[in-house]
Formats: structure tokens, sequence, C-alpha cells
């Protein structure tokens, strides 16, 4: 077996730099970290996906509340099992790199916190987003008096036409008035 940088070939470390957010060390260091995930049979099947839960072995997202939802929604897999090719896996990290723009970070983030998959974020949605940041123990849990008065705030503050629901525009306007957003939404390996 050759190296990294040879395993990947210059024309396609190129591509992958030119369609990502990602520097060419970083690509490295990705596939390499991909390719550690991988069991010896599948190391020369093309194209091979991992299944969600060996990604979820990474250090960088086994802490993450979110990882499971961060892996269903970068995965391209027809089943919807959150198994990712080493694309998949760029994609991530390009998305959750310092050089990605806000316009990118909020549209995952949004994408990430649609529960439901409806392209809105519900009430459903937010108390999901809710128990996953404060961990759903019994010591941290929202009584359900305190969960509808943080959701009908976050419903005030961010739902500009009205209707219920907290849209992809107005999520984005949100974030934009966030400015310690861009730099707590990243994965580095």
């Amino acid at each position: 077996m050759g190296t990294t940088a040879s395993q990947l070939g210059k024309e396609l470390l190129s591509e992958y730099q030119e369609l990502t957010f990602l520097t060419k060390q970083e690509i490295l260091l990705a596939h390499k970290r991909f390719t550690e995930l991988l069991t010896k049979d599948e190391k020369d099947i093309p194209n091979v996906r991992i299944p969600m839960e060996r990604i979820l072995t990474l250090p960088e997202l086994k802490s993450n509340p979110f990882r499971k939802r961060i892996c269903l929604v970068f995965s391209t897999s027809e089943q919807k099992d959150g198994s990712l090719t080493f694309e998949d896996f760029l994609d991530l990290l390009s998305a959750f790199s310092d050089s990605a723009t806000l316009e990118i970070k909020s549209h995952y983030a949004f994408r990430i916190f649609d529960f439901d998959d409806d392209g809105t974020l519900d009430f459903n949605d937010l108390q999901t987003l809710v128990n996953c940041l404060t961990g759903e123990t019994d010591e941290t849990r929202l009584t359900p008096e305190e969960m509808s008065q943080l959701i009908n705030n976050i419903l005030e503050e961010s739902d500009i036409d009205k209707d219920g629901t907290v849209n992809l525009s107005e999520f984005q306007h949100v974030i934009s008035r966030s400015p310690d957003f861009v730099s707590s939404f990243k994965i580095v390996l």
C-alpha cells in the first residue's frame, strides 16, 4: 500500500480542494482518518460506505449531542442509514470547517435541527433540539412549562412571518445576528 497522497491521486486531491473549504493537508488527514475506520475487507472497495456506528466512534463526534443527525444529514445513502462515503465525510468536514461561509454553516445547522426533515423548525423540532442540548437527564430536563416558555420565546424572536415555525431564511436571519455561531459550529480532525 502506498501513501495517503498517492492513494487519492493529485487530480482527485485537487478536485476535492476545489469543491470543499478544506486544504490539501486537511483532505489528506480526513482520508487517513476515514481509512482507519475501514475493516481490512473494505479497504479495496471503491466508494465504500462506513456505517454510522463506526463514524460515531470518532472522538470529534462521540460527544456531540447531534452526532446521529449530523451523519444522517450528510449521508447520501438511499437507505437513509447515516452511513458515509469518503465524499460524504469530506462534505461534513467542509461544512464544519473554519473556512466555510456563514451561509453554508447555517444551512447545514438548520438541516441538522430539522429533525422531521420537513423544511421548518416547528415546536417538536425545537423541543428535540433543547432536549439534545440539555442532555435529557432528570436533573437537566426542563419542565413542560419551562419547555413551552422557552420555545415560545424562540419562536417570538425567530418566527418573522408568525406561522408558528422557523424556516431557513428566518433561521439564517437569527444566525446572522449571532457572531459566535461560526466559531462554535466546527469539527476539527
